[in-house]
C-alpha cells in the first residue's frame, strides 16, 4: 500500500455481526489493493467490533475503530472520515458488498475523466432469494456525453437513490467543502443533495459496484421508532444549506417536491410510525409543506395523491377511508367462512374471536418440532419457566401419542384443535424450536422464543437455497414469515449466532446464552447416570456407545452406513451400542435390535441417552456439540462426507476440526475403539479445542437467563458464565469405574492451537 492510498473505504459496523465477514471480505479481496479498509464499530452489542479486531490482525490495511457510545450512522462515518488518508473516499454498509473488480473499475473511471471531485456509480439490491435487481435509474448513470459535468448538465441524478455508498467523493473536495453526516435516521438527505449540488465536477460510472442487502426487517429505517420524526431535522438541514447558499436557490423547487414524496412515503409505509403518532407527523408533514412550498415543476400524476395528503394533512380522512376498507375486506371473508361451514373455517373463526380477547401474561405455550413430546430446549426452558415464575401457567402443543411425556403440571394440547388455537391466541409467551403454524398471527405484546435446535454444521436457512437436493420443496418465503415473528432466538455459541443471524434475517434479538437442553449436563449426578443405564437395560460393566446419525435430507431411502452387528462383533462382548435414528427417519436403524444392540429411537429424551452413554458415535449431527459438553470421547464416522458436504454443504470441514478421533470408512471406527485411540491423549486434545469454540455458555444455567430476561425483564446482573475450566460435569460410567480399578486415565487439557493440535501424532 502507498503512503497515501487511492481509496479509503469506510464501513460503519452496527449489529450487523452475521454480514460483516462478507462484507469486509469483498473490499480485501478486490483486484486493486492500494486501499485502506476503516471499520468502525460503533459500540455495536455484538461481535463487530471483534471481527474488526480479526481482521486487522491478519490484513495491515484494516484500521479498526471503537467509539465509546453508539451513534448511529452518521456519526461513524464521520469518525471514519476524520481517520481518511485515501485520494477518494468510499462508503459501504457492514451488511453490503462489493463487486469482484468495482474499485478496479471505479479508480479507471476517476482517472479517464480527470480526477472529478465526485464519482456516481451503480448498484443492486441482493435479496434473500439470491436474486439482485439492478437499480431502476440506471440509465441516468450512462457515460455518454461529456465528463465530468456539473448537476445542472445532468439533474436526473437527482433521482437516484439519495444514499453515501453509491458514490467515491474526493478527499480534498470533502475537506474543503466542511460535509459530514448529521445524527439521526435519514442522515443520507442533508449529505448528498448538498453534494451533489456543490461538486464543480461529477462523473458517472455504469456499472454495478454494490450489492445493497435486503434485510427485510433489518434495516432501522424499517423498524417501527419515532425516530422516523427525524425527517422532518434533516430537510431543515438541507434547506437550511440551501439558505446559506444563494447561488443554488435554483434547486429549491425540485429538491421541495422529493421532500414531499418522502414524507408522504414514511407515513404510508406501514409498521414504521408508532400507535398514537401518525396524526402528528402528519400535522408536521403539512407544516413543512407550507414552510418550504416552492412553486415550480409540474407534480407526476402518480404522486399527487401524495402531495394531496401532505397539503392537507387529513390523518382523519385517511384513516376514515382505511378502516372503512378493511372492515368491507374483513366481512367478505367472514361470509365466505360461514358459507363453506367447515370445520378448518369454524377454527379460523375460533381463533380470530379469541385474538380480539385480551393476553393472558401468565400463560406460555410449548412446543417441539411441531408436535413431538417433552424434549429439546423448549422443555429445559418450560422447567425454568414454572420455577422461576412460579405464577405462570404451561401448556404443551404436542400429538396425542407424545402426551404421555409431558409433566402433570404442564397442560396437554393437540395442534390444531380448539384449545390449541386459543392457547396461541391467549398466551403471551410462544416458545418452540419450529414454527407453530404458517397462520400464526402474532400480536402485540406477544413474545415468541425461537429456541433452535442446536448448533449449526450442515447449511440451514437461505443457505439452503442454492442445494436443491437438500431442501426438496422447502418454502423459503414462508420460512422467512415465520423469522419475522420472532422476538429472540437462542444461541450457544458466536458460530450459531452468526449463522442464524444471516440465513434468518428478521428483526429479533438473538440470546447468545447457552443451549437450555444442556444444562442437565451439569446438574446430573452419577446416581442419575446409573439408574438411566439401568432403565435402558445397559448391563452393568459394559461400554455404551450412543450411535446417533444424522439424517440425509438428499436420500429417500433411510440406511445406516455401518454394519452395526459386525461393528459389534469385532469389537466383543464388552460393547454395547445405543442406536437412535434421527426424528425426521423415524424407523429403527436395524430392523431387529437385540442382545447387544438397544433401540433408543423411540425415546423421549436425548440428554439422557448422552448421560447413560459413554462415547458418541455420529457422523454429521449436531449431538456432537451437544455432548461434547460432557466431556466424553467422541468418534466421527466420515465416510461419506464429501457427498453430504456437496448436497447438503457445511460450514466448516469437520475433519479438519473434529471432537476427537475421525473414521472414514467402517474398518478405521473398529480400529480406533479396539486399539483405544477413541479415548486416548489426541483424543482428548481435539475435544478440549472443540469445546473451547464451541461450549462456552453451557455451564448449566442457560435456561435460567433466558426466563430471567424474557420473562423477568432483567437485563443486567444475570448469572456469569461459568469457564470451561471450571466445570464438572457428571462423568460416565465407564470413567468412574477405570478410576475405581486405578487405570490410567488421560487428563483434560487446555485446548491446543488448531494447527499444533492437528500436527500432533
Amino acid at each position: 500500500m502507498s503512503p497515501v492510498p487511492r481509496f479509503s473505504v469506510i464501513v460503519p459496523a452496527y449489529e450487523v455481526q452475521a454480514y460483516l465477514h462478507e462484507c469486509l471480505d469483498s473490499v480485501l479481496s478486490q483486484s486493486f489493493t492500494d486501499l485502506e479498509l476503516i471499520v468502525v464499530d460503533d459500540c455495536s452489542p455484538d461481535a463487530c467490533g471483534a471481527i474488526a479486531d480479526e481482521f486487522a490482525a491478519r490484513d495491515p490495511r484494516v484500521r479498526p475503530v471503537h467509539l465509546p457510545d453508539n451513534g448511529g450512522l452518521g456519526p461513524a462515518r464521520n469518525a471514519g472520515l476524520r481517520l481518511a488518508t485515501g485520494d477518494y473516499v468510499v462508503f459501504l454498509d457492514g451488511d453490503d458488498t462489493l463487486t469482484p473488480g468495482a474499485l478496479q473499475a471505479i479508480a479507471d473511471r476517476v482517472k479517464e475523466t480527470d480526477e472529478p471531485d465526485l464519482l456516481v456509480y451503480d448498484y443492486a439490491r441482493a435479496f434473500w432469494s439470491g436474486e439482485t435487481r439492478r437499480n431502476e435509474h440506471a440509465l441516468e448513470l450512462t457515460e455518454k456525453g461529456p465528463a465530468p459535468f456539473r448537476l445542472d448538465e445532468r439533474p436526473g441524478l437527482l433521482s437516484v437513490m439519495k444514499v453515501a455508498w453509491n458514490k467515491a467523493y474526493r478527499r480534498e473536495f470533502l475537506d474543503r467543502e466542511g460535509f459530514a453526516f448529521p445524527p439521526g435516521y435519514y442522515e443520507d438527505t442533508p449529505w448528498t443533495y448538498p453534494v451533489l449540488m456543490t461538486a464543480e465536477s461529477i462523473a458517472t460510472l455504469d456499472r454495478v459496484c454494490v450489492h445493497y442487502r435486503q434485510r427485510r426487517m433489518g434495516s432501522i429505517t424499517r423498524t417501527t421508532s419515532r425516530h422516523h420524526f427525524d425527517v422532518f431535522e434533516q430537510y431543515d438541514r438541507l434547506f437550511a444549506y440551501l439558505d446559506s447558499r444563494p447561488a443554488l436557490a435554483h434547486w429549491r423547487p425540485a429538491l421541495f417536491h422529493r421532500m414531499v414524496d418522502h414524507l408522504a412515503a414514511v407515513y404510508a409505509r406501514r409498521g414504521r410510525l408508532p400507535l398514537g403518532t401518525r396524526a402528528e407527523f402528519l400535522r408536521r408533514a403539512r407544516a413543512h409543506y407550507a414552510r418550504y412550498q416552492a412553486p415550480g415543476g409540474p407534480v407526476r400524476r402518480g404522486n399527487r395523491a401524495r402531495h394531496a395528503l401532505v397539503r392537507l394533512g387529513s390523518h382523519r380522512a385517511y384513516r376514515v377511508l382505511s378502516v372503512g376498507l378493511r372492515v368491507l375486506r374483513r366481512t367478505g371473508r367472514f361470509v365466505s367462512l360461514l358459507a363453506h361451514g367447515s370445520w378448518r373455517a369454524a377454527l379460523r373463526v375460533h381463533y380470530r374471536m379469541q385474538r380480539l380477547l385480551p393476553l393472558r401474561d401468565d400463560r406460555a405455550l410449548f412446543s417441539s418440532h411441531g408436535g413431538r413430546g417433552y424434549e429439546c430446549n423448549p422443555a429445559a426452558l418450560e422447567d425454568a419457566f414454572r420455577s422461576l415464575a412460579p405464577r405462570m401457567r404451561t401448556a404443551w402443543a404436542a400429538r396425542p401419542e407424545h402426551h404421555h411425556t409431558l409433566p402433570t403440571a404442564t397442560r396437554r394440547v393437540t395442534p390444531g384443535s380448539f384449545a390449541y388455537w386459543t392457547a396461541l391466541a391467549r398466551s403471551k409467551y410462544l416458545v418452540a424450536n419450529t414454527d407453530f403454524d404458517s397462520r400464526l398471527v402474532r400480536r402485540g405484546g406477544q413474545v415468541l422464543v425461537q429456541t433452535q435446535a442446536g448448533t449449526p454444521l450442515g447449511h440451514m436457512g437461505l443457505d439452503l437455497q442454492d442445494r436443491p437436493a437438500a431442501v426438496g420443496r422447502t418454502d423459503f418465503a414462508r420460512q422467512l414469515s415465520g423469522a419475522d415473528q420472532w422476538d429472540y432466538v437462542l444461541s450457544g455459541n458466536r458460530h450459531s449466532t452468526l449463522v442464524w443471524e444471516r440465513v434468518f434475517p428478521a428483526g429479533y434479538e438473538t440470546l447468545e446464552y447457552g443451549q437450555p437442553r444442556n444444562d442437565v449436563f451439569q446438574r446430573a449426578t452419577s446416581l442419575d447416570v446409573d439408574r438411566l443405564r439401568a432403565s435402558l437395560g445397559i448391563p452393568e460393566g459394559a461400554i455404551a456407545l450412543l450411535y446417533a446419525p444424522t439424517h440425509r435430507d438428499y436420500r429417500r431411502a433411510r440406511r445406516t452406513t455401518l454394519d452395526l452387528e459386525r461393528v459389534l462383533r469385532r469389537l466383543g462382548p464388552r460393547f454395547v451400542l445405543l442406536t437412535r435414528a434421527h426424528h425426521a427417519d423415524g424407523a429403527p436403524l436395524v430392523e431387529s435390535p437385540g442382545g447387544r444392540i438397544i433401540d433408543a429411537t423411540g425415546h423421549p429424551n436425548v440428554e439422557h441417552l448422552c448421560l447413560a452413554s459413554d462415547a458418541l458415535v455420529t457422523d454429521y449431527s449436531s449431538l456432537m456439540f451437544d455432548y461434547a459438553n460432557l466431556d466424553r470421547p467422541i468418534v466421527i464416522h466420515a465416510a461419506d462426507w464429501e457427498v453430504y458436504e456437496a448436497a447438503r454443504g457445511t460450514y466448516f470441514d469437520l475433519r479438519s476440526f473434529p471432537p476427537g478421533a475421525v473414521a472414514r470408512s467402517e474398518d478405521e471406527l473398529i480400529d480406533i475403539f479396539a486399539s483405544g485411540h477413541w479415548r486416548g491423549s489426541r483424543s482428548t486434545q481435539l475435544r478440549a479445542a472443540f469445546r473451547e469454540r464451541f461450549c462456552p455458555y453451557d455451564d448449566g444455567r442457560a435456561a435460567e437467563r433466558v426466563v430471567r430476561r424474557v420473562v423477568l425483564g432483567e437485563t443486567g446482573g444475570l448469572p456469569p458464565f461459568v469457564p470451561l475450566a471450571e466445570r464438572h460435569p457428571v462423568p460416565s460410567a465407564a470413567a468412574r469405574r477405570a478410576r475405581f480399578l486405578g487405570e490410567r486415565e488421560v487428563p483434560s487439557p487446555r485446548a491446543m492451537p488448531t494447527a499444533d493440535l492437528l500436527a500432533s501424532p
